[in-house]
């Protein structure tokens, strides 16, 4: 079977060296030295400053949309459910404008067209989908002319850089995702990357049940420390990050160079790296989604129709100023297998498949 997707593996000799350390210093968790190690590390590997972990990366979002006084959201429709769930939950209000046809990203232009509808959301939460940048440059003229805060999810975007600059640096906070099937994982974790000190400094507070350091209780928190043994996981990993990444781009453009004549492909941005994410390509049609679905699995490729559905679709209480293009996306996408494990011959292999089928079709 060749899977869709498969969790890089800690060293565990290098792994129980570390927790061997933890153990002997009985600090498990509360920033301890193996959370403060893996945040300077990732810092200087990212080319970041006040980058903050937490347990996850959706309470990474929710965190973040406390820290910069986020109250509602204009986001994308076309993300992971969490992207907006996590707004949900803490009962932020919630509209939608429609994605880019050809990046699958938020789009400006319907950004721009929401707020001259009489869009009032004090923030935009665009994700960097399948890890292609936004449009950020846009986004950042928008936010200064409608005056709103921008998160960007960026639980896709591990790595990526824009003109040669980390793709992090964007709007006034990005959040990451350390989960199992994530790029680079603390087997669960997340993290932030603020703009501004005083924001990054009131997000550290709320992670750690609102208590300011040397002050009590300051703020109202909650629990979303990232623990040592998960920090230590992550610092293993780190070590094999540069080879992973590399390795999974080599593996996205040799998908691309063999499916580009035969099935639709999401536009990239064109000032930006890869790092092999996902390998996502679009078909005609539902039905022809679902039938190439079928024939990979009937060949031991494993697939998946992500995102899907439309988040309109899911939380239909929230605004919508348009979907057209994620509806629409989101009935015909299709994740072809990527991950750390995957080889040249797998990727032959998919690629001869897609076009086996296509060709039958």
């Amino acid at each position: 079977m060749i899977e869709l997707n498969c969790p890089i593996k800690p060293n565990i000799n290098k792994l129980s060296k570390l927790l061997d350390q933890i153990n002997e210093r009985g600090w498990y968790t509360n920033f301890g030295p193996m959370h403060r190690e893996l945040t300077e590390r990732l810092e200087d590997y990212l080319g970041v400053r006040n980058l903050l972990l937490t347990n996850n990366g959706t309470s990474a979002l929710q965190v973040a949309a406390r820290a910069i006084g986020t109250k509602s959201i204009l986001s994308t429709p076309f993300s992971f459910v969490a992207t907006v769930s996590a707004f949900k939950w803490q009962q932020d209000e919630v509209a939608f404008a429609d994605i880019d046809r050809k990046s699958l990203n938020l789009s400006p232009e319907t950004v721009k067209l929401a707020y001259r509808r009489g869009c009032k959301a004090d923030t935009v939460v665009a994700t960097h989908v399948y890890g292609n940048p936004c449009n950020v440059d846009e986004l950042a003229k928008l936010s200064q002319k409608h005056n709103f805060q921008t998160i960007y999810d960026a639980a896709h975007a591990f790595g990526i850089k824009v003109r040669g600059e980390t793709v992090l640096k964007y709007g006034d906070v990005s959040t990451l995702s350390f989960h199992a099937t994530k790029i680079f994982h603390t087997i669960e974790g997340g993290a932030m990357v603020f703009k501004d000190r005083a924001n990054f400094e009131k997000a550290e507070e709320i992670i750690n049940f609102g208590i300011r350091r040397g002050h009590g209780v300051s703020n109202v928190g909650i629990n979303a420390k990232l623990n040592e043994y998960q920090a230590a996981v992550g610092l293993v990993n780190l070590e094999e990050i540069d080879h992973i990444l590399n390795h999974r781009e080599e593996l996205f453009y040799q998908y691309r160079e063999g499916l580009k004549n035969i099935v639709e492909l999401p536009l990239w941005h064109t000032e930006a790296n890869s790092n092999g994410a996902y390998m996502p390509i679009l078909l005609e049609s539902e039905k022809k989604m679902r039938m190439l679905s079928e024939a990979l699995n009937l060949r031991n490729i494993a697939s998946r129709n992500y995102f899907e559905p439309s988040l309109d679709k899911l939380f239909i209480d929230s605004h919508n100023y348009g979907s057209v293009n994620s509806v629409s996306v989101s009935n015909r996408i299709l994740c072809l297998p990527m991950h750390a494990h995957l080889t040249s011959k797998d990727v032959d292999l998919v690629i001869m498949s897609v076009k086996e089928t296509i060709d039958k079709a």
